[in-house]
């Protein structure tokens, strides 16, 4: 599939258009087309290694943006909304409308199995193009393309919209490599009109606990005091290294 289409929804045209064609390549491409290669000619061939640069440059490039927008917003509100644009959910969402997932290039049986619509594989291809476009034309360029891309989202972010703690405790396990929290009705307290539900938020080696007046707001408020016990546990470890 020709990738001009793709440049010009991207709004980017590369001097070396390779570097797109890389970002757009899934690893299991790599490995069943590349197959009996060194190790090291299969990492050159995928998007992972623009994933991560990509990454970087996104967080800065929104960070700025933020900032610019946003004078005299404290640190915490600001952290809040970068959160929410730099999350798996937002960046699936403009990968969709960008329609990457038809430009993809991965393994017949990650194609079979709907790879192509996967919200974490759509995500880090966009990520990937963005690390794509800062080798191809650097930062300043990189840094329009996101401002490009998230115009809607950064016209309509606010603190108190970003404050999706589900999905901030999921990125937060994603991220030490564990599993999706499970959320679990404990028990349910008062007259149908006037409830109480009570939730608890079940991840790896961890339980919180959370209430509300309807299941959701119990989950989110599960979600938020995980949030604190895996800050606290954290904060804990890192005292514990310094004694030792």
């Amino acid at each position: 599939m020709s990738l001009a289409k793709l440049e010009s929804s991207l709004g980017h045209k590369f001097l070396t258009p390779e570097l797109l064609e890389r970002a757009l390549t899934h690893r299991s491409w790599a490995h069943e087309h590349l197959k009996g290669q060194p190790e090291e000619k299969l990492r050159e061939s995928e998007n992972e290694s623009f994933e991560f640069v990509g990454d970087s440059v996104l967080g800065l490039a929104i960070a700025e943006q933020l900032y610019t927008k946003h004078p005299g917003v404290g640190e915490g509100d600001l952290t809040l909304m970068k959160h929410r644009l730099v999350s798996m959910a937002t960046l699936a969402e403009i990968a969709e409308t960008l329609q990457l997932g038809q430009y993809l290039r991965m393994g017949r049986g990650e194609d079979i199995s709907g790879g192509r619509t996967k919200p974490a594989i759509l995500a880090d291809t966009l990520e990937a193009i963005i690390g794509a476009i800062f080798f191809d034309s650097g930062y300043i360029a990189a840094r329009a393309f996101v401002a490009n891309i998230f115009a809607d989202q950064l016209k309509s972010v606010t603190p108190q919209s970003s404050l999706d703690y589900k999905t901030l405790l999921q990125e937060t396990l994603q991220a030490k490599k564990l599993a999706a929290p499970v959320y679990r009705l404990v028990s349910t307290e008062g007259q149908p009109h006037d409830r109480t539900f009570y939730v608890d938020a079940v991840w790896d080696d961890g339980k919180a606990s959370g209430t509300g007046r309807s299941i959701k707001t119990a989950e989110m408020m599960a979600a938020s005091n995980a949030l604190k016990a895996i800050a606290a546990n954290e904060s804990e470890t890192g005292r514990a290294k310094l004694t030792y």
